[in-house]
Order: structure tokens, then sequence, then C-alpha cells
């Protein structure tokens, strides 16, 4: 006889694996040695990959035909560039008429996450197909390629980012991709208190994306600590909601958890309000051997 706690097996979640297949500017051409060898546009770059415990596919050969090559110097994302071959910087990719200028500086992170494009395809599509302009707000917006593929389905958008620099890169970005005159309000703020305050001003949204930081700071120096602060932000979130959202698309990057944590902390938020949410994570295929690699664990809120 089963126990009364037993639960249903049938009712657990489905996480998914979300991979763009449509990429022409970028490939991850292999993976081995815990690095990756990746296309940008027309450059080879090589940058440190932990997750690639295994051999490399391709011969050195091809690995030494890298134009530049990170150099960790520990932490996270730190480490030093040592360029192979001549690099026109900053260099622009295209993705499906979104551009983002590549800029290689002292970080793994050159402008734009690869992976997102699921994100920016979905966020798109659900945009243009809503039937109304949405107004939606980007939270740790970064370099806006989330922004851009917002603002051309018609979406009038607010981009907020705690880095002055990163913002002005993001609007730049959307010139570039020939969204210049789109609706977007570009704010240099802490996600947390601007919440509030649209909360207090009763300016409510749509669609909501976000993608906040493992651990950062703010313009004044705020720390923030996902596992401390994510449930007090989605909180945040859903009261800023108007009373027949679209959508809510939310990426967590380099945290050590399954995405059923981001994916049950969102339902619980929601709850209430019809609508599905769904969960995995987003990863990049290996063109020499199809191996996967996981970038970020992702859980979206959808009304239809």
């Amino acid at each position: 006889m089963k126990s009364q706690n037993t639960r249903d097996s049938s009712k657990l979640p489905e996480l998914r694996l979300l991979s763009p297949d449509d990429w022409q500017d970028y490939e991850l051409i292999d993976t081995g040695d815990g690095q990756a060898l990746e296309r940008l546009g027309p450059y080879k770059i090589i940058r440190p990959e932990p997750q690639a415990i295994w051999q490399p596919s391709l011969s050195p050969s091809v690995w030494q035909s890298a134009d530049a090559i990170m150099v960790s110097t520990g932490g996270e994302s730190g480490g030093d560039w040592e360029l192979k071959n001549a690099i026109k910087q900053p260099f622009v990719v295209d993705y499906k008429g979104l551009k983002c200028e590549i800029r290689l500086s002292r970080s793994r992170h050159i402008g734009v996450f690869p992976e997102q494009a699921s994100h920016w395809d979905w966020i798109e599509n659900k945009v243009r197909n809503a039937g109304r302009q949405l107004k939606v707000i980007n939270l740790f917006g970064y370099t806006g390629m989330a922004t851009a593929a917002a603002a051309r389905a018609g979406a009038h958008v607010t981009h907020v980012d705690a880095s002055k620099h990163a913002v002005s890169w993001a609007s730049h970005n959307l010139e570039l991709s020939g969204l210049g005159n789109a609706p977007v309000r570009w704010l240099v703020e802490d996600a947390r208190k601007y919440l509030k305050r649209e909360a207090k001003r009763k300016s409510f949204y749509d669609g909501i994306i976000l993608d906040p930081p493992k651990f950062g700071r703010g313009p004044s120096g705020r720390v923030w600590d996902y596992f401390e602060d994510i449930s007090a932000l989605l909180k945040q979130c859903r009261r800023v909601l108007t009373n027949n959202p679209s959508f809510i698309c939310l990426t967590s990057y380099a945290i050590q958890a399954s995405a059923l944590v981001p994916h049950q902390a969102l339902q619980e938020t929601l709850k209430g309000l019809d609508g599905t949410v769904s969960s995995g994570e987003l990863v990049i295929i290996e063109q020499s051997q199809g191996r996967i690699l996981s970038h970020s664990l992702y859980s979206r809120w959808s009304a239809d």
C-alpha cells in the first residue's frame, strides 16, 4: 500500500534543454582540457571552460589556429587575452539582424551570451503575438540583446542595469541593430530599488526579463547574492505585473543548483495566476562531437 506522502511521479516537472540552432556568427567548434574553442564572426577564440573535463576531439593544429586565447588569472571571470593574430576591436556579431559589439577585455565575458539566443527568439515571439503593445522591463539587462528582441517585436521596453558601462553598450547595440528609434528607456539603477519605486508609483509591466548574477554590487555598493535575494526579487516582480501579464523570463547564471530551484520559486511567486512555468538549461551543442555544454538555468512563465 502506498504511503499517504507518496506523490504521483507523472506530475514531476519536465526540465528541457534549449539550444539555439540559427547562429551564423557563432559556433562552439570544440571543447576539452578545460577550454572551449569558439568562432565569433570571423575570429576564433579560446576561453576557459571548467565543464570540459574530456579530451579535445580536433587536432592541436585546429586549436592553434585560434586568433586569441584567454589565460585565466583566477576567479570566475578574470583573465588576460593573448592575441595570436590581429583582431580588429571592437567587432560586431549578428543574430537574425540583432547586432552586438564584441570586446575582449579582462573578462571571459565578451558582450554576448550565445546560449541566450533561445530566449531572444521566445521573447520576440511572445511580444509579436500578444495582439497589443506590451510594456516590458529588462532587469540586469547587460548589453541589451533581449531588450533589442523585445523592442524589435514592438514592445515598449525599460532596460535596467547597475553598470553605466553596460547600459551604454546596450544602447549602442540597439543603434547597430537599426532600432535607435525604438521606445526604450535606459536606466542605471539597482533592480530592487527600482522595482520598489515602480510598485509605489503603480507602474506595471506585461513582461519581465531578468538575468540576475550569482553575486554582484549595485551602484551604491549594495551586495546582491542570488540565493539570499532571488525570492524577494521575484515577489517584487509580482507586484509590478499588470492584471493581464504575458510572460516572465528568468535566467540563473553560474549558480550551483538544479533548475528545479528557480522553477519552484517562480511557481510559488505566481501562484494564483493562470499560465505555465517551463524550466531547464540553456545549452550550446559542440560541432566536433556533439557534446553539450550547459551555461545557465532558465525558468519561463507564459500566460498562454
